[in-house]
């Protein structure tokens, strides 16, 4: 948009297309797919040492498309659907799809393409990961309307980002795994358990315009209280999936990492004092990932899986 001499805003100059794919990636927040993947990768690392104790690098390369088409695909779909909510609320009101920096054409555009990519990617992998790819995109889908009929859209959240590791997992054997399922939901509570935390921001527009979640339904405390036993439930999770997999040292001692970092979440949010909820969902969040998948590795690689 510009403003003319006159005062009258029209439209700017044409975008370019590198412009677009900017605006594209800074929509779906490509960077914050550190949430996600290093569970995958934990899941599939230790479905190859299962196996025959190699790396299989296609594989993970595929399994890394996988992960980013999907999520890409899904925090496009996201956005498109609650433009209108993300319009009414201040903190979100200078989102893409708000400003008009990216089309609505555009955004369909590039999350049909992650689709696609999705798509291909779980067919070069094997026709398990084809035939169930449908019942990864739907909770992906559901999630965004799941606010306007549920107090408990984190559930449908969780639900779909627990798809990741049992994917990864499905991925390298093309067989079901139970210890995939056990690590798939300690990430899907977890994640869900971190976005009762950052659901508290808006809990007063929340009510405003019916928007609905655990926060504005039952209050910032209770949804504090609810993100803590889901961080419980998450470590013990992680410890059965440890005992499941005969992990070793390094494993334990990135779950006493994780244990420590939702310890430190904790104590820096509180129900009357939500300036650092920042810091808890970004950094602490993504810094729980990447120490559990380094430990991960380093147990996986100790224990004899060849590079």
């Amino acid at each position: 948009m510009m403003t003319t001499a006159d005062g009258v805003v029209g439209p700017g100059p044409a975008p370019q297309p590198a412009g677009k794919v900017k605006s594209f990636l800074r929509l779906v927040m490509i960077e914050h797919s550190v949430f996600a993947l290093p569970f995958a990768y934990i899941a599939a690392l230790t479905a190859m040492y299962e196996w025959d104790k190699n790396i299989h690098w296609g594989r993970l390369l595929l399994v890394t498309i996988c992960m980013v088409g999907l999520r890409t695909f899904a925090m496009a779909v996201n956005r498109i659907i609650d433009r209108e909510i993300d319009a009414r609320n201040p903190r979100t009101a200078q989102r893409e799809l708000v400003t008009g920096a990216m089309s609505v054409k555009h955004a369909w555009t590039g999350a049909l393409v992650a689709l696609v990519v999705f798509l291909g990617s779980a067919a070069l992998l094997n026709p398990l990961c084809l035939a169930l790819a449908p019942v990864a995109v739907i909770p992906m889908v559901v999630y965004p309307y799941g606010k306007r009929f549920t107090n408990f859209p984190q559930a449908i959240l969780g639900l779909a980002q627990a798809m990741g590791p049992i994917g990864g997992w499905l991925a390298i054997t093309g067989s079901w795994s139970w210890d995939a399922v056990v690590l798939g939901l300690a990430v899907g509570i977890w994640i869900g358990g971190f976005d009762l935390i950052y659901a508290c921001q808006d809990v007063e527009t929340d009510r405003e315009i019916g928007v609905m979640s655990v926060p504005a339904r039952f209050g910032i405390p209770a949804a504090i209280r609810g993100a803590r036993v889901c961080h419980a439930l998450t470590t013990a999770l992680l410890v059965w999936y440890a005992v499941a997999t005969e992990a070793g040292g390094f494993f334990w001692v990135g779950l006493m990492i994780v244990a420590g970092a939702f310890v430190y979440e904790h104590s820096i949010v509180r129900p009357h004092d939500l300036s650092r909820l920042n810091r808890a969902f970004f950094s602490v969040n993504g810094f729980i990932g990447i120490a559990l998948f380094v430990c991960a590795l380093l147990d996986l690689l100790v224990r004899g899986l060849t590079v």
